[in-house]
């Protein structure tokens, strides 16, 4: 069967719009390549037409410029044409990648909708309220726990605020009546104290002094009936 009906063939895929571009392309390199030849035999040609008088030779060398300068602007006029084709192009492949690229954000923002959604059945703004309600309770009650945990075991409960007031006002205005405003247990001693007077040591015995309590001790001692003893006197 396939001998008579033959073998279907396999279409090729259509040519899609970088392939056109690039074949395109190509050809506009194929045009430049011609025109920049053409561009060297006319000058080539101009050259040679400023060294020849006027005359048959002349007219020759200007026929064939003529020639080649017809060329050129055929295949510039093709050029442009392709130069045309291949931004046409361009404009296409911009627009299709512009469209691919909104295809795959609107894939994207579906999938991510549907994953909101399925989070969103899992919280519940009734839970996060309660939850903000449970956190205030425990901090109110953490704060009352630090507020009895600091408070003092000796300050009395029936203390008059008032008293105290008019206390701190008497300490300030005791204050206020010192020299700077400084209370006289604050100011630094003015003159150093004499340690002998405050501790009341007796003061040392002078050579006279001696002798006297010497001849006291004497007489004491006679007037009780014993036979005195001389002292010496320490002189100084």
């Amino acid at each position: 069967m396939k001998r008579v009906f033959g073998v279907k063939k396999d279409k090729e895929p259509p040519p899609s719009v970088q392939d056109a571009t690039d074949r395109i392309s190509k050809r506009g390199d194929t045009v430049d390549e011609k025109l920049k030849k053409l561009d060297a035999e006319l000058s080539r040609y101009k050259e040679q037409i400023k060294k020849t008088r006027p005359g048959p030779a002349q007219e020759a060398l200007k026929s064939r410029a003529m020639r080649v300068l017809k060329q050129k602007r055929m295949y510039e006029g093709q050029r442009d044409m392709l130069y045309n084709q291949t931004f046409n192009l361009d404009q296409v492949a911009f627009a299709s990648e512009g469209l691919k690229d909104a295809q795959q954000t609107m894939t994207a923002l579906k999938s991510a909708n549907k994953e909101l959604k399925g989070m969103m059945k899992t919280v519940k703004i009734q839970d996060i309220d309660n939850l903000q309600d449970e956190m205030m309770d425990m901090m109110d009650m953490s704060n009352e726990i630090q507020e009895t945990l600091g408070r003092s075991y000796n300050v009395p409960d029936d203390i008059d605020e008032d008293e105290l007031m008019g206390e701190l006002d008497a300490l300030e205005a005791d204050m206020g009546t010192e020299a700077d405003g400084v209370p006289s247990y604050l100011q630094p001693d003015k003159e150093e104290p004499d340690l002998d007077a405050e501790l009341n040591f007796p003061t040392a015995p002078s050579g006279n002094a001696t002798a006297a309590a010497g001849r006291a001790n004497s007489q004491v001692e006679d007037e009780l009936g014993f036979p005195a003893v001389p002292r010496a006197s320490v002189r100084s």
